[in-house]
């Protein structure tokens, strides 16, 4: 629908039959270091406006609600729904079948579903999956926020260099 952004500087992005992309919603395939992080979209996907999904995979027959994001590397199976405003982390697998809760983040494999106040709880499980280098391919140390976020602006920048000729249509 209007408004939707399929993005693939560094991978692909693959959508199956009869699944719904809704307005505004994001999915951005991407690559950390050697490893690419493509979108793949099974059959009767439901993906509602505002939603993000980077570099992950949804199998058929799946919801994802308003706002919802899924990141790098993780697996939505099938019949899972992921409630409006969820946060699906980095290499989190959401068994078939599932429901993740509006508004709350599921980490791991296996899942473990945490809610926005756990904050030291969510650092250490966040921590433990090493988003900087699966997202960024960046090896900064979990204390060192500044380098962390230097390095993963230049990864950043550097992967949406392919935009420099891109067609302007009218």
């Amino acid at each position: 629908m209007y408004g939707s952004v399929l993005d693939s500087e560094a991978s692909k992005i693959e959508i199956g039959e009869c699944s719904v992309i809704c307005e505004n919603a994001v999915l951005r395939a991407t690559a950390s270091g050697n490893l690419e992080y493509p979108v793949i979209i099974g059959d009767h996907v439901f993906i509602s406006p505002q939603s993000t999904l980077i570099g992950c995979k949804v199998e058929s027959n799946s919801y994802i609600a308003t706002g919802a994001t899924i990141l790098q590397g993780a697996i939505v199976q099938s019949g899972a729904a992921v409630a409006v405003g969820a946060f699906v982390h980095a290499k989190t697998l959401v068994p078939a079948n599932s429901f993740i809760p509006p508004n709350n983040i599921a980490i791991g494999d296996p899942i473990k579903i945490y809610r926005p106040k756990d904050q030291e709880a969510l650092a250490k499980a966040i921590k433990s999956i090493e988003f900087a280098k699966v997202a960024f391919n960046v090896d900064a140390k979990w204390e060192n926020r500044f380098e962390r976020y230097r390095q993963a602006t230049q990864v950043r920048s550097k992967e949406f260099e392919s935009h420099f000729n891109d067609e302007i249509i009218g």
